[in-house]
């Protein structure tokens, strides 16, 4: 009798060479560390749009992808029900992948762009493949990015509903939304399990009424080889380098910062102090929120230095430059990756106190909190920061080592086999 490695085809809404977010990291991350395990054999499809060019009459590419590596292009794509129009390239192109591999696995870690009917493709094509679907934010519950912040005020959004949501977009109806929680959900509850990186984005889910005892929650694990030691400081300096690493949108909380950094006492301040803006997309953003933000900027004057996007190899470099890392969100965020990364480098977070954010980060701890959209109240951490010699290091040492990718992996490995015994239908391993 032959053992076959346990089939595993991940699934993401895109490649990290040529859409680089958490989400792309988190799934490319998870496919590098499941192959380095023994007794699996994991495939990586990713969907890719506009701009890149499709190649004639099929959605697969193959733009000199690593062996195992397919993108899938998908353009004709309805924000509101998550769902892709072109079920005809679903059966045919993303089928042929899926009949082809024949994976036991199949792990969708994001379906924007791709469509929820991939999941009921999958399901009637092959009827025993175990289907496992990582959440990384409220798309499904909130249509307002998945962000859960109410349109108008600005104001967080506990829990959602058709009433709820009509009042964030009167333009439609509380029975249209309706119909997407019942489309949306319908086509998810075809999952055999949920992943989720944090705590609090599974409580959500389970007060929009999905099973809590279907998910499990593993944290996105990194694939960084060596952590950057702290910054030399020069006789008698201090730990005043202060960086924010992320897309600036009005959801990031970049503002609360800048007028926080803007307001600091001189005498606090001082010369050595910095705030370094590692980010970019702002020329997309609304123009008041452009115009704030530019206005903030010259308030702030040479305190704050915008150093523009990044990418992700680059942040062992960027961290030699920097202390603490500040993230001020002003919605809950789930886990991301700046937070793994800022503590495998050893440095502590100031950050806002709602959400994944106060799940990962422990006041006092392995950082500080503030309440979330106070510009005053995060002056006050960072006076603190700058005025009590000792705090670094103190929290610095109650940082623990974030998860490696190959540890994240091992841990999904262990859930497909525990979750397909419980099923009962799936074979752990394949034989001949």
């Amino acid at each position: 009798m032959t053992v076959h490695p346990l089939r595993v085809l991940v699934v993401s809404h895109g490649h990290p060479s040529l859409s680089l977010g958490g989400a792309e990291v988190a799934s490319y991350n998870l496919h590098k560390g499941l192959n380095a395990l023994e007794g699996v054999n994991s495939r990586f499809l990713a969907r890719v749009g506009h701009p890149v060019v499709r190649h004639g009459g099929t959605a697969l590419l193959s733009l000199r992808q690593k062996q195992g590596e397919i993108l899938y292009h998908a353009d004709d794509y309805d924000h509101f029900f998550l769902s892709n129009r072109n079920t005809e390239e679903v059966e045919r192109d993303f089928l042929r992948v899926v009949l082809d591999l024949k994976p036991d696995v199949i792990h969708f870690h994001h379906f924007i762009g791709l469509g929820l009917e991939c999941l009921y493709a999958v399901r009637r094509a092959l009827p025993d493949t175990l289907i496992v679907v990582t959440f990384h934010e409220f798309l499904s519950i909130c249509h307002h990015h998945g962000q859960m912040v109410k349109t108008g005020n600005g104001n967080l959004c506990r829990q959602a509903s058709p009433a709820d949501c009509n009042a964030c977009f009167p333009d439609i109806s509380p029975a249209r939304f309706l119909r997407r929680e019942k489309f949306v959900r319908g086509l998810l509850e075809l999952a055999d399990h949920f992943v989720s990186p944090s705590h609090f984005l599974v409580d959500r889910y389970v007060d929009w009424g999905l099973e809590r005892s279907k998910f499990t929650v593993i944290e996105n694990g990194l694939d960084i080889v060596e952590p950057t030691p702290p910054r030399p400081l020069p006789p008698g300096g201090r730990r005043a380098r202060f960086a924010y690493f992320g897309q600036i949108t009005a959801f990031k909380g970049v503002d609360v910062l800048l007028d926080a950094v803007a307001r600091i006492p001189e005498s606090v301040w001082g010369d050595d102090a910095q705030l370094m803006i590692f980010g970019g997309n702002l020329e997309r953003q609304p123009e008041p929120f452009r115009q704030k933000i530019e206005k903030l900027v010259e308030q702030a004057g040479p305190r704050a230095r915008f150093y523009g996007a990044y990418q992700n190899a680059e942040m062992p470099r960027l961290m030699q430059s920097i202390d603490w890392t500040v993230i001020p969100s002003i919605w809950w965020e789930n886990s991301p990756i700046v937070i793994q990364e800022s503590f495998f480098h050893g440095r502590p977070m100031i950050a806002s106190n709602i959400g994944g954010m106060a799940e990962k980060i422990t006041d006092g701890v392995n950082g500080l909190h503030f309440r979330v959209g106070s510009p005053e109240d995060l002056i006050d951490r960072m006076v603190e920061a700058l005025t009590d010699p000792g705090l670094w290091d103190r929290l610095r040492a109650g940082i623990a080592q974030p998860i490696s990718h190959r540890d994240c992996a091992q841990k999904h490995l262990d859930l497909y086999y525990t979750v397909a015994a419980n099923r009962d239908s799936v074979p752990a391993v394949r034989s001949a």
